[in-house]
């Protein structure tokens, strides 16, 4: 796959007069030796032209989009590739780690990166993402869904981890459980480690989720963590509703061919944000799980991660979000990947090529987008004002109008 000049989210600025030196957090250190392979991959470093990094708000938009203009040259993403933007991601990574932040109440960001086959790359990513929405004072942050790996039935298991159930409260000075976690969730742990870090919220997207002698035997979900900036996990929503579609010429995909579906409606509470409820991408075209989240769990805000494509993401992607925000009179935040594009006929794709819609998207109770952002990589960063549902829900109280006595959603 070749990348083409885009817009694309936070780069530092390298010059010629700036030492192409940087510092790796220690959690990465075992990343580096097997990065460092004869493929030279830290060998182009020093031929990437100058970025600049910009600050991009929309004057019609509430929320603000920050994103990079580059002009890298062109490259391969197979082979050195991944050596070359791990060593990139990196050198972002150390630039943000001393930006001072103060964190603006009601504050989200929603987090849309490319997401690559090396795991180790898409953590030095993400962290990078949740460094930079933190420096711009977000108190709760929203990764896309499957940012771990490739967006493949066939990969799921190959990625997929054992991730700790609902109560669990992270403790970075406990060896034991900090070496447990390193081994059967580094995904997992990343997450913890920057929610407490950072004292934030985190919506963590989504990652497959290894669960070992079931009844059933071995299963696979696709599942979001919820943690609070204590480091406990508050909510885990494993996706109820799997995307099995065929679009007669444009797209077949079936998630039930390795996941398994969650069986349970996930909400937790978020501090000034209220009650939050979680779905994940193909959850959305669902209103009746909506509704149970705002009629019968009280969210003021519902997040669903998602990897919408090319097919569903121009004709609905937009309209289904506009329509679960107005239906539960509430925000909507959706986080996607962003869109990398290969060529479908490349025999050296382990896995198949997805390739997301991108568009990250923040609605309000009355239906306006409040933030958005194209295909590329973005942080779009969106202010919450619960006054705003609660207005909504007085002004036009279809909740109290709701004919009970022919229709009702039922409690779980």
């Amino acid at each position: 796959m070749l990348f083409t000049n885009q817009s694309i989210a936070f780069l530092l600025t390298i010059t010629s007069s700036r030492a192409l030196s940087f510092t790796l957090p220690s959690h990465l250190h075992s990343s580096v030796t097997h990065l460092t392979s004869p493929l030279g991959y830290f060998s182009s470093i020093a031929t990437r032209q100058n970025s600049i990094l910009a600050s991009v708000g929309n004057s019609n938009l509430s929320g603000k989009v920050f994103r990079r203009r580059s002009n890298l040259t062109q490259f391969r993403q197979r082979d050195n590739c991944y050596g070359n933007k791990f060593v990139q991601r990196n050198m972002q990574l150390a630039s943000f780690s001393d930006e001072g932040s103060s964190q603006v109440e009601g504050r989200a960001a929603l987090l849309q990166f490319e997401v690559n086959p090396s795991k180790s790359t898409n953590h030095v990513t993400a962290e990078i993402f949740i460094s930079k929405a933190v420096s711009k004072g977000a108190q709760l942050v929203v990764l896309p869904e499957i940012w771990n790996g490739p967006y493949a039935t066939a990969a799921f298991p190959e990625y997929a981890e054992i991730l700790p159930d609902v109560g669990f409260s992270y403790n970075e000075n406990d060896a034991i459980t900090t070496k447990k976690l390193e081994e059967e969730c580094p995904s997992a742990k990343l997450l913890f480690d920057l929610a407490k870090k950072q004292s934030i919220y985190i919506v963590g997207g989504s990652i497959s989720e290894k669960v070992i002698g079931s009844t059933e035997g071995d299963k696979i979900y696709n599942t979001c963590l919820c943690i609070d900036p204590n480091g406990e996990l508050v909510g885990k929503h494993r996706k109820v509703h799997l995307f099995d579609i065929d679009v007669p010429g444009k797209i077949t995909f079936k998630e039930s061919d390795t996941l398994s579906p969650g069986e349970s409606v996930t909400s937790f509470e978020a501090g000034c944000f209220g009650k939050v409820g979680v779905g994940i991408c193909y959850d959305i075209r669902f209103p009746e799980y909506a509704l149970l989240l705002s009629e019968k769990h009280n969210c003021n805000i519902l997040i669903y991660p998602g990897a919408f494509n090319l097919t569903t993401g121009p004709a609905h992607w937009e309209l289904l979000q506009k329509g679960r925000a107005v239906d539960n009179q509430c925000y909507v935040l959706t986080a996607s990947p962003a869109r990398v594009e290969v060529n479908p006929d490349d025999e050296t794709l382990k896995y198949p090529h997805y390739t997301a819609w991108g568009h990250s998207t923040a609605v309000t109770p009355w239906g306006d987008i409040a933030a958005t952002c194209d295909e590329g990589e973005a942080c779009v960063i969106i202010d919450i004002d619960i006054e705003k549902v609660k207005e909504m829900r007085t002004s036009i109280p279809i909740m109290e109008q709701k004919r009970n006595d022919l229709y009702k959603v039922t409690s779980i």
